[in-house]
């Protein structure tokens, strides 16, 4: 009899719903874990505080998200490509104090600075890129030198002291029919990254580069010039990202995304990007830069030290890249 109803069951097709259901449900989950998580920590930071989910605090935590998504997005090409960058924060720092060095000191049009600002970020990327390309050097060690480089040069531009900043780029922090502007530039730099990733050529090369390098030179694609462009971009990303900083203080700091780099990078990890190359996406990127940044605000509303903070973030950085060992060992069976 209980053959007979397996059998039944099976012709009814609820077998096949049960076996087709739980390995969609696992890849979906697999896939936007830290979506999943993201909406769990809401619902529980909601439940322990009524001060968390208020048009107010979502705002808040928009803005201390703003700049590391931004850092983030430039993160992910390098990621991707089987690369890291830890200048972007030190390169932040160092155009946003060139656009107030050259506003203040040197009397340029507020739009000159700000393009000087960004032509820094390229060019601190170019280096670290032809540095990495032709020289052969890890990505790792060309981004530390350059990160040494451009704090180096951020103290010897200020000596060591804020410089305000012009109207222009103090526009970066004010609010635009009542919405922040780092969250207007959030979402605009996060449609740029995707759309480049994406929808171009240079997008799908950088897939292919992280993925299998000697492959993508055997089919033809530019390596030495994927890995330039990696880094080009990150650069220009980490230049919007000082903007942004600036604008939000009307000055520039010496000082300015210190330890940026590793939120950064935490956020395409946590976002479902894979160290080893090949994997990620902009929108994952996003919402681990969100998490990161509903994570200190919740701590902040429960009054959680800032040691204990730092902590928790750790662990999190630790989880994440955890997870995406295991999911490359699934994938290599």
């Amino acid at each position: 009899m209980a053959a007979t109803s397996s059998a039944k069951s099976e012709h009814l097709g609820y077998g096949a719903v049960d076996k087709g259901f739980l390995p969609a449900a696992k890849k979906f989950a697999s896939r936007n874990g830290a979506l999943i998580g993201l909406i769990i920590l809401c619902a529980a930071l909601s439940c322990a505080t009524p001060a968390f989910l208020t048009s107010v605090n979502i705002l808040n935590v928009g803005i201390q998200a703003a700049t590391v998504a931004i850092l983030a997005f430039g993160q992910t090409f390098v990621i991707v490509s089987a690369g890291i960058d830890l200048s972007v924060g030190a390169v932040a720092a160092i155009s946003s104090m060139l656009v107030a060095y050259t506003g203040v000191s040197m009397g340029l049009p507020p739009v000159l600075t700000v393009v000087v600002g960004i032509v820094t970020g390229a060019l601190f990327g170019l280096i670290s890129g032809v540095a990495n390309a032709f020289l052969k050097l890890p990505s790792f060690i060309a981004t530390l030198a350059m990160m040494s480089v451009a704090r180096g040069l951020t103290l010897v531009v200020s000596d060591g002291r804020p410089i305000s900043t012009s109207g222009m780029v103090n526009f970066f922090g004010a609010k635009i029919l009542g919405i922040p502007m780092p969250i207007v530039m959030m979402i605009i730099m996060g449609v740029i990254a995707a759309v480049i990733l994406n929808f171009t050529t240079t997008g799908r090369s950088m897939y292919a580069v992280g993925g299998n390098m000697e492959a993508s030179r055997l089919s033809g694609i530019n390596i030495h010039k994927t890995q330039i462009m990696v880094f080009v971009f990150s650069g220009i990303f980490a230049a919007i990202a000082g903007l942004v900083i600036a604008g939000r203080l009307h000055s520039a700091q010496p000082q300015a995304a210190a330890g940026y780099e590793m939120d950064a990078i935490a956020s395409v990890v946590i976002g479902g990007a894979s160290l080893s190359g090949g994997k990620g996406k902009i929108s994952g990127t996003f919402v681990g830069a969100i998490l990161l940044a509903v994570i200190r605000n919740g701590l902040n509303i429960l009054n959680v030290s800032s040691f204990w903070q730092q902590v928790v973030i750790g662990l999190v950085i630790a989880f994440a890249v955890s997870l995406d060992t295991l999911r490359r060992k699934e994938d290599t069976h």
